[in-house]
């Protein structure tokens, strides 16, 4: 009995691993074989407030497609611009900006305001009461 006490006590922790899978490359390296990147599209949409005046372009840019402008197309059936940004990388906070003629103008549908990083964000950033804002988009995937 004391034998198993003791052994019961000495014991070492198991440290469970899952193993590794390596892939071949056409040069012949390998590499290992990474879990696929959590990504999603998110669809984007702005409706003109009542009284202003209609754009002609309306635009959308963001971290999380390089600061590349995407044109919003005139949805008239929800009467909103609208368009859809596909490969989104997931699980981290974007910056985005709305431009009405090439404009920052705020989106009522982000997740929030942050100070604009770097010279992109810059470049689009909206002034507002406590300074210089980009908007936030919170990308959490499953």
């Amino acid at each position: 009995m004391i034998s198993s006490i003791t052994t019961f006590f000495t014991k070492k922790s198991v440290t469970k691993t899952t193993p590794t899978q390596t892939v071949s490359t056409s040069t012949g390296m390998q590499r290992r074989n990474h879990p696929e990147k959590a990504i999603f599209s998110k669809a984007f949409r702005w409706r003109l407030p009542e009284g202003a005046s209609e754009p002609r372009t309306v635009e959308i840019v963001g971290s999380f497609n390089r600061w590349q402008k995407v044109e919003m197309k005139r949805d008239n059936v929800l009467n909103a611009w609208a368009t859809i940004v596909h490969q989104i990388p997931g699980n981290r906070t974007h910056h985005y900006m709305l431009l009405l003629d090439g404009q920052p103008a705020l989106d009522g549908n982000c997740d929030g305001l942050a100070t604009p990083q770097g010279f992109e964000e810059q470049e689009f950033q909206l002034t507002t009461e406590k300074g210089p804002r980009v908007l936030m988009l919170f990308s959490q995937t499953k």
